[in-house]
């Protein structure tokens, strides 16, 4: 049975803020509680006791503090150490972040989000594409976010379709009940009334640079939010990292969120805009049109023209609200779970 199934999950992406990553492990670990045995172990020293305590309710970190560049370069190497020796035996082990630890009897399932480290090799470090290369051989299953990342991963890595398994992301349910900023966070953070919003960090793959071509005096002011220093300049205003519930706040009151990305394995930030009723401009690449399914307003990645042109579209002629809510409430992370488990259980078969 699936509930008796002992798993071993890399929780290494549940310490420090939570990137996209981080945010999947933490939620599909919490729904995976109540279907699966989940024990956590953390590759790191410095955040060794941080896991103790992040590990959400019905699961447990266990393992020594390891560090994980150490353990990078001898996996490079070969199969040693296996996890068992660091955490215990298990049913299963999953590398929730493109790295699936070897193991001498714990059948492997690897998650990759998505090949972008592959065309920009800025994005990761130097042994990342061969470790990910490996793991995708040695896994029994490779869960991928969306099927255009499932035919990228079974195309690129020489990974047999049928061994790959689609586990889509999925949306919290506060994102459904999110009101706008109040008076109160508007002023802390500086925001206009009308404002288009990027979430998300600044790197070239995020298409950042072309938005803000884009971006002309015709428009409301950009908000960006994600990592990085707060200020303002000119129309253009960064909040730095928020917490959650703001961040909820802020999507809830843009005019529109833009997502203008060269590659994307999910575009989760897309998906909780339209759980919002909040418009939705992205660059038309397959896993944004997959997600989102027509709710959006597309445009050719890198056309600042057609951006500009999309921006306008989104703000006189938006999709309507609640057929956009209702394409976010497909996606639940309890989906996301069972999906997962039963890549478990055809890997443990």
């Amino acid at each position: 049975m699936a509930a008796d199934l002992r798993v071993l999950l890399d929780g290494t992406p549940l310490l420090g803020n939570r990137t996209g990553i981080g945010r999947y492990t933490a939620s599909l670990v919490a729904e995976l509680a109540s279907l699966v045995d989940v024990r956590l172990v953390g590759f790191t020293t410095r955040g060794w006791r941080e896991l103790r305590s992040a590990a959400p309710a019905g699961t447990r970190a266990v393992g020594p503090p390891i560090p994980a560049r150490v353990l990078r370069k001898l996996w490079q190497r070969g199969a040693f150490p296996p996890v068992e020796l660091l955490a215990g035996g298990a049913d299963v082990v999953h590398g929730t972040n493109f790295v699936l630890p070897p193991s001498i009897r714990a059948a492997g399932v690897v998650t990759v989000h998505d090949l972008a480290f592959l065309d920009d090799p800025s994005l990761a470090e130097p042994d990342l594409p061969a470790l990910v290369r490996s793991s995708a051989r040695r896994a029994r299953v490779v869960c991928t976010p969306t099927a255009a990342v499932a035919d990228a991963v079974s195309s690129r890595l020489d990974v047999p379709r049928e061994k790959v398994a689609v586990t889509p992301l999925g949306v919290d349910p506060e994102w459904f009940s999110a009101v706008p900023v109040d008076s109160e966070l508007r002023v802390r953070y500086g925001l206009p009334t009308e404002y288009l919003l990027f979430v998300g960090a600044e790197g070239p793959r995020k298409g950042l640079p072309g938005l803000l071509e884009a971006h002309g005096p015709d428009l409301p002011p950009l908000v960006i939010a994600g990592p990085g220093t707060a200020g303002v300049d000119g129309a253009v205003i960064r909040t730095g990292f928020l917490p959650d519930d703001h961040l909820r706040r802020l999507v809830a009151g843009a005019s529109a969120l833009v997502l203008p990305s060269r590659d994307e394995g999910f575009g989760l930030p897309a998906l909780e805009a339209l759980a919002c009723g909040t418009p939705v401009v992205c660059s038309d690449i397959p896993a944004l049109r997959e997600v989102t399914a027509g709710r959006a307003t597309y445009f050719p990645f890198g056309d600042t023209a057609a951006l500009n042109e999309a921006l306008h579209k989104a703000l006189t002629d938006p999709p309507d609200p609640e057929t956009c809510r209702a394409r976010a409430e497909s996606f639940t992370w309890r989906a996301c779970a069972e999906a997962t488990r039963a890549a478990y259980q055809r890997a443990a078969d």
